[in-house]
């Protein structure tokens, strides 16, 4: 190994993204990515504990961030209004990365085993939406609900945003996913 050099993290990232998109996810290994990253094994699994979660490994700060908005929303906002300022937040979060989401979202697309993955963490972020929901007295069905929409609107507009050739801004996107909803549903 070479001179240290920073970001360990993001360069593993990278090189999984790269080798991923060249080589699959079922045949790429953590000794190659870490190769590609000029880091060792050892320090791959510093970082994660396998090669999937190279690909999920920021969902506690996004659960983290979504949560919170929820809960700091004002007092007075609807349960759907309150998860719309949560997905507005994670798009900020979102926004700048919009590269390295098509890369991820290109290989989960392919693989049935990460689509799977996918849809836990998704559901993960649902449960935690929808528990801070209860806890500002919304009850269980309605705040279930709004935290089942948010996460389905927040899915098809990261879907859209990563694969429109000239792509607007991630947040408008999911306000007009949102709009959509709202017509769907209103029978319009």
């Amino acid at each position: 190994m070479g001179r240290w050099e920073p970001d360990s993290r993001g360069r593993l990232v990278q090189a999984a993204l790269d080798l991923y998109g060249e080589r699959g996810f079922e045949n790429t290994t953590v000794a190659e990515i870490a190769a590609r990253a000029g880091l060792t094994e050892r320090t791959f699994f510093r970082y994660f504990t396998d090669k999937r979660e190279v690909l999920f490994w920021g969902a506690g700060t996004l659960q983290d961030l979504l949560v919170r908005a929820v809960a700091q929303a004002p007092d007075s906002a609807a349960p759907i209004d309150a998860v719309t300022a949560a997905l507005e937040a994670a798009c900020a979060l979102l926004q700048e990365r919009r590269e390295s989401a098509q890369k991820r979202q290109s290989v989960i697309a392919a693989s049935a085993e990460l689509r799977e993955r996918e849809l836990i963490k998704l559901a993960s972020l649902s449960a935690a939406m929808a528990e801070v929901l209860r806890q500002r007295g919304v009850s269980g069905p309605a705040a279930s609900l709004a935290a089942e929409a948010g996460i389905a609107v927040f899915r098809i507009a990261v879907e859209r945003w990563t694969n429109e050739v000239d792509p607007q801004d991630l947040s408008g996107i999911v306000r007009e996913s949102l709009d959509e909803l709202k017509a769907v549903t209103a029978g319009t």
